[in-house]
């Protein structure tokens, strides 16, 4: 199907899902409703693109940069495209309105994508135009380098919708899983839930400090995670695979889900604690940089995946 790309709302998010389809080759029109973040966006883009090039993650940012247009309607954004990557406030009634807008527009066969991250799409367009042509594509910040992409159809969802998604994100360079059916959160945020609660409570309990935490996830964990999943490490875990890693480790397990029965929410004091121990380590003012440090990061370790995949 011929048509451009169009993103419908310019923050971090749009901004990222606009570098990811420029950068395979796409036309993209981008539009929001704020005109200074239009203003600024492709300054902001570019700004980013330099970045890649700098790990040798793009070769080329102006053309690159040259297939991006900033459109100052949202007609002008949405008409002609054959997929719209809708990126606006997470918020149900915001959601409603933007999908309600972009219904009408849409041509025949295009698809919608929202970059919701937890919200089902059923809560956003069931009385939605042409709402079988809508689900959610839920990346990671910034998707241009979190390849990872959630892709669950609502239940009205055209399952022709669902395979052209997929196949779009995956021809564009990203990494789609299949969510078979609605759940709040998805798969991605429920994993990260999991090990966020544990945090909390094991913080909150006085085992170890917010460091250290953070230190047994990133020297530890993480090191494993950032090139395999929880089964193939376990799989890998035990000398008879997953099934002897389950009889042996299983008990303790299920021992430490039983444990945690009765959930809370976080308190604003265990919350203040956790902040006061996380701004002298990093004060207010330099959450930017350490973003921006984040990012750097993820584009070295993109690189480096990159070239051992080549291998």
């Amino acid at each position: 199907m011929a048509g451009h790309i169009a993103i419908v709302g310019a923050g971090l998010v749009g901004g990222g899902w606009t570098i990811v389809f420029a950068r395979a080759g796409e036309q993209v029109r981008v539009f929001d409703a704020a005109r200074g973040v239009r203003d600024d966006f492709l300054a902001v883009v570019s700004q980013q693109l330099d970045d890649l090039k700098a790990y040798d993650l793009v070769d080329d940012p102006a053309a690159i940069l040259a297939r991006i247009t900033v459109c100052d309607s949202l007609g002008e954004a949405v008409t002609g495209a054959r997929f719209i990557q809708e990126s606006v406030l997470e918020e149900i009634p915001v959601k409603q309105q933007i999908s309600a807008a972009i219904g009408p527009l849409l041509d025949d066969g295009a698809i919608v994508g929202s970059s919701t991250s937890g919200i089902p799409g059923s809560a956003f367009t069931e009385d939605v135009t042409n709402r079988e042509r809508f689900l959610v594509t839920h990346p990671v910040n910034p998707p241009y380098l979190v390849p990872v992409v959630e892709v669950v159809p609502a239940p009205w969802t055209d399952p022709g919708a669902v395979d052209g998604a997929m196949a779009l994100m995956a021809e564009v360079g990203q990494s789609p899983v299949l969510v078979r059916r609605e759940i709040e959160g998805f798969i991605l945020n429920r994993l990260q839930g999991v090990l966020l609660r544990e945090a909390w409570d094991l913080f909150e309990a006085g085992y170890a400090s917010a460091e250290d935490i953070d230190k047994t996830v990133s020297e530890g964990l993480g090191l494993r995670w950032s090139f395999m999943g929880p089964f193939e490490t376990i799989d890998l875990n035990a000398p008879g695979g997953v099934a002897d890693y389950a009889e042996r480790l299983g008990p303790l397990y299920h021992a430490i889900q039983k444990s945690r029965t009765d959930p809370r929410q976080w308190s604003p004091e265990l919350i203040a604690k956790v902040d006061d121990e996380r701004r002298q380590a990093l004060a207010m003012g330099g959450l930017a940089g350490r973003r921006n440090w984040r990012d750097r990061r993820l584009m070295a370790l993109a690189a480096h995946k990159a070239e051992q995949d080549s291998q």
